[in-house]
């Protein structure tokens, strides 16, 4: 599917102070600063006060359980034959933008997300046929379709940016649906694409038949930088990677489904391709801030996962929408201590990561 490219953005302050004065409809404040010390334990919790009804936090770890893809420990997995030149490949991309800097997609390219209570009232999402397509697509519309039913909470807030993306979970009927350019018109929520994944707790954590939001069919939130895992410390779960170039469209890697990309190079990086920081690399030495040693150590762990393409290499951070909407703060700002998100991943070891075989874990998967 053809995406809007993700910028990262000249002005983070400017971003969030635009983005407070549109949605924030509440005075509640943060109990507390986070304070960030040596280690992967350090951050305190910032309290999301005066929340009612849904959760407008992505949950701790993800919604996936330990079957799926985003749970998978890969640190003792063998390396693709073409591993040193993959690598090299995606270092080069990062290198060529934003001063080598990877964007942290915070405030825009994002999602937003709502874990719904049990009884939400559910909606039938129309179909906004941005892309033009010339057909219905089956199974997106009517009885069982993808948007029929989806229980969407009263003022929920689609992520900033064009894609305005939203996820949303119900943990009751063990649901999660995905939207992107999801709006609401009239009264009435649309969006242009998304989907539904059933049994999200034994699900392998990515969509089928031809929808979700990602270009390669994996689940957006999966592989998202929840504010909970900032918060924690510790990130217990794989990462989106986002790529400017990414292997032609009909070269992809399990878990990916489907694929937009278009490098028919030797060296081209698959979408569904799980990159592994270096074991090796010692975390604590590194000179990057604090939320990029939570994205090192999870990169050693869990890796990398190749989602989608992007204006730039990009990892991708909950947006804070939500919560402003529901609390009239954003946690984000104090949780990067001040430092600007074009900033956060400054100095991240692109070079030192590992490419891991074709389809990797294909073969254990349920």
């Amino acid at each position: 599917m053809n995406r809007s490219r993700r910028l990262r953005l000249a002005a983070a302050a400017a971003t969030i102070a635009a983005l407070t004065s549109a949605l924030a409809t509440g005075s509640a404040s943060a109990s507390a600063a986070p304070s960030v010390s040596k280690g992967h334990r350090a951050v305190s919790d910032v309290r999301l006060a005066g929340v009612r009804g849904p959760d407008v936090t992505i949950p701790y770890g993800t919604p996936f359980g330990k079957l799926s893809v985003w749970r998978q420990d890969v640190r003792s997995a063998p390396l693709n034959g073409n591993s040193a030149a993959m690598v090299a490949n995606v270092a080069d991309q990062a290198a060529k933008y934003y001063g080598g800097v990877a964007a942290f997609n915070v405030n825009r390219y994002s999602t937003s997300f709502y874990a719904v209570p049990a009884g939400t009232a559910r909606v039938d999402v129309r179909w906004d046929n941005c892309q033009k397509k010339t057909w219905t697509p089956s199974g997106l519309l009517g009885a069982g379709g993808q948007f029929t039913q989806v229980p969407i909470p009263a003022g929920a807030v689609p992520a900033a940016g064009t894609d305005g993306q939203l996820t949303v979970w119900s943990p009751d009927t063990d649901q999660l649906w995905e939207l992107w350019q999801a709006k609401k018109v009239g009264g009435t929520w649309q969006a242009c694409w998304g989907g539904r994944i059933d049994q999200v707790s034994s699900s392998p954590g990515y969509f089928t038949g031809g929808f979700g939001v990602s270009a390669s069919g994996l689940s957006y939130g999966g592989g998202t930088i929840a504010i909970k895992d900032v918060q924690a410390g510790r990130i217990e779960h794989a990462l989106a990677l986002q790529l400017p170039s990414t292997a032609n469209w009909n070269n992809f890697s399990w878990p990916a489904q489907r694929s937009d990309g278009n490098d028919t190079g030797k060296n081209a990086v698959p979408e569904g391709t799980r990159l592994r920081l270096d074991p090796s690399v010692d975390v604590d030495a590194l000179r990057i801030s604090p939320i990029a040693k939570m994205v090192a150590r999870a990169a050693q762990t869990y890796g990398f996962i190749v989602t989608d393409k992007a204006g730039a290499v990009a990892v991708v951070a909950e947006s804070p929408a939500a919560t402003v909407a529901a609390t009239g703060t954003n946690p984000w700002p104090a949780l990067m201590q001040g430092k600007p998100d074009y900033q956060v991943m400054a100095g991240f070891p692109w070079d030192r990561l590992q490419a891991l075989p074709r389809d990797y874990g294909k073969t254990a998967a349920r």
